[in-house]
């Protein structure tokens, strides 16, 4: 008898042991891919006649979108000019996050006429980064490389 009790103690004893070690374990890396579309179809879009969009995806408890919203709605030129931004917040347009499986904000796509998206940014942008962006994306060639954040 006194050594199943023994025996049993040595297995409790293992097993808490064996939880204390798993526990240490550190914690896999984060994952730092998010879902970058390449392609959208206009139609989801304000304006989808418009020759380029900016869709900046933001999220209502999201610091930095406000500041990046802030930036990029100044690009927008107006009813009938050849730049469409439009704002698409998480909650207000779920639909479009989830059908193009928006993963992170504050996420900024500049897309054209056909949809393809030609340049992005995930997280905060300076508002000199996205303006030679769209103006490059326009007219290649139309900033200086130093211009230019490469993804």
């Amino acid at each position: 008898m006194d050594r199943l009790l023994i025996a049993l103690v040595l297995v409790g004893l293992a097993i808490v042991v064996a939880v204390v070690l798993q526990r240490r374990k550190p914690a896999p890396p984060a994952d730092t891919e998010w879902n970058i579309p390449v392609q959208l179809d206009r139609r989801d879009f304000a304006r989808p006649d418009a020759p380029w969009l900016v869709a900046v995806f933001t999220s209502s408890t999201c610091d930095a979108c406000a500041g990046v919203w802030s930036k990029a709605m100044h690009l927008d030129a107006g009813p009938e000019g050849p730049v469409c931004v439009q704002e698409l917040e998480a909650i207000a347009e779920a639909e479009i996050h989830r059908r193009y499986g928006i993963d992170a904000v504050p996420l900024v796509l500049i897309a054209g006429d056909d949809g393809v998206v030609r340049r992005h940014f995930v997280g905060p942008v300076t508002a000199t980064d996205l303006w030679a962006a769209v103006a490059e994306a326009r007219e290649p060639g139309s900033t200086p490389d130093s211009c230019e954040n490469h993804d």
